[in-house]
């Protein structure tokens, strides 16, 4: 009986502690914090938690803190990145809604669009709200649900190519959440189905993602967008839709008319206009990526961003 019991006890002592040196290997071995994919996994177990309202899936938790990609990441009580909202607001207060290029993926607070126009427009209050894997439709329902309060005077839309696809909220794998050495198990697999299959060109999957005869995300997203303009209306708020590029296409860009046609959008909406990727095109990976690997903008790239940005909302009036 005892050699019985220590057939299957020992396999299962040894396969535990294989496990648990492989995930302190890989813990030791990502410490560098150089490895995108577990550093976005590290802001989903640090600093987002599953949202009570499901269009928008997560949220940034109030008060989190963390170093991810080696930028010092800090929330406030409003669930977004950066210093409290001023109380009383200023005469003026424009507040940056998107993804995590908004958000600044990579960077510190001052390294970012938000940080660079606070240092252009002195005066200003600039409120960051961006949030990491946030599309139209959600950081939407964000402001219209949870920051509408705020009553900015401009609202920037730092618009982004995906913001136009559809998401589905993750099923929640607890062993996935918990375990860096899983989650990379599962990232590999995942991987490797994917390169099986018949990958569409970058450029044609944009190009079909922004048809509006087809596309769902299209769609949904144009909704979301009417809707903002609707309340923005409302409360006298000006909007700007700022056309942000696609990062990863820059040496000969073949994304232009998708940029014309949020143009035509924009104008339909009665939102500002500003194309971002003028003073971006033709720059290499090296020259504006944060680190080999992530596509998101550096500081350098930010601080193009919003100087080009900077010029139109120092100008007065919506239009």
């Amino acid at each position: 009986m005892r050699s019985r019991i220590a057939a299957f006890v020992i396999p299962v002592l040894v396969a535990v502690a294989c496990l648990a040196a492989g995930e302190m290997i890989l813990r030791i071995k990502n410490g560098a914090m150089r490895n995108y994919d577990v550093e976005m996994w590290r802001y989903g177990r640090e600093i987002a938690a599953t949202s009570a309202d499901p269009v928008l899936g997560h949220e940034q938790r109030p008060g989190a803190r963390a170093l991810l990609q080696s930028a010092e990441i800090r929330i406030n009580r409003l669930g977004l990145r950066g210093e409290e909202p001023r109380d009383p607001p200023p005469a003026r207060r424009i507040l940056l809604l998107g993804g995590s290029v908004t958000f600044g993926w990579g960077v510190g607070e001052s390294d970012t669009t938000a940080g660079h126009l606070a240092a252009m427009l002195p005066g200003t209050e600039i409120i960051n709200a961006g949030v990491a894997n946030y599309n139209a439709e959600r950081y939407v329902e964000f402001y219209l649900t949870r920051l509408r309060r705020l009553r900015p005077n401009d609202l920037v839309l730092q618009f982004f190519l995906r913001d136009a696809e559809k998401l589905v909220p993750p099923s929640r794998n607890m062993v996935l959440h918990e375990s860096q050495l899983a989650f990379t198990a599962w990232l590999a697999w995942t991987r490797f189905v994917d390169s099986l299959r018949t990958v569409p060109d970058p450029a044609q999957r944009y190009i079909s993602l922004f048809d509006p005869e087809t596309s769902v995300g299209f769609r949904d997203m144009r909704a979301a967008l009417t809707r903002l303009a609707a309340a923005a209306r409302g409360d006298g708020t000006c909007v700007t839709l700022a056309m942000t590029p696609e990062f990863t296409m820059l040496s000969a860009y073949p994304l232009k008319p998708i940029h014309a046609q949020m143009a035509r959008l924009a104008d339909q909406l009665g939102f500002r206009f500003v194309d971002l990727l003028p003073p971006l095109e033709g720059l290499r990976p090296a020259e504006i990526w944060t680190m080999p690997g992530d596509p998101h903008p550096n500081s350098a790239g930010h601080k193009s961003m919003a100087r080009t940005l900077a010029d139109r909302l120092s100008k007065p009036g919506c239009s």
